[in-house]
């Protein structure tokens, strides 16, 4: 499995373009970051450890596959959790940072941040590809 790690707020510098509306971006290197378009969440499901205790913890297990072309070098993917009344209670990037090959799937772990109470809050999920370059 690929080892998560938190999107830095900043990927350096962006060059910024505007064409048909959209923005297009890129990378300290120069290469364009992508439509997430060429990556698709084939499998996933809300996973619990330890309900009703203080140690208790929420995840988002998933299989995303690159449906793109090309390899992907960053991709992200992004969790959304909701609470009571659809209440958004936190949202979290995760990313894969290796090269990944056309038609390659692999395993992502979004965990939600806080245990306890707060976990136990969370009754439903979105789950969707933010970017990918």
């Amino acid at each position: 499995m690929h080892r998560r790690a938190f999107l830095p707020l900043a990927l350096g510098p962006l060059a910024a373009g505007v064409g048909a509306g959209c923005l297009e971006y890129l990378d300290d290197d120069g290469e364009e970051i992508t439509d997430p378009g060429d990556v698709e969440i084939v499998w996933h499901d809300l996973v619990r450890d330890d309900p009703g205790t203080e140690d208790e913890r929420v995840a988002v297990w998933g299989i995303v596959r690159n449906v793109g072309d090309r390899t992907l070098t960053y991709i992200e993917i992004r969790a959304t959790f909701f609470g009571p009344d659809d209440e958004e209670l936190e949202s979290v990037i995760e990313n894969v940072d290796e090269d990944v090959s056309s038609g390659e799937e692999w395993a992502v772990e979004v965990e939600f941040p806080h245990f306890g109470e707060r976990a136990a809050e969370v009754e439903r999920y979105e789950l969707e590809p933010a970017t990918g370059v």
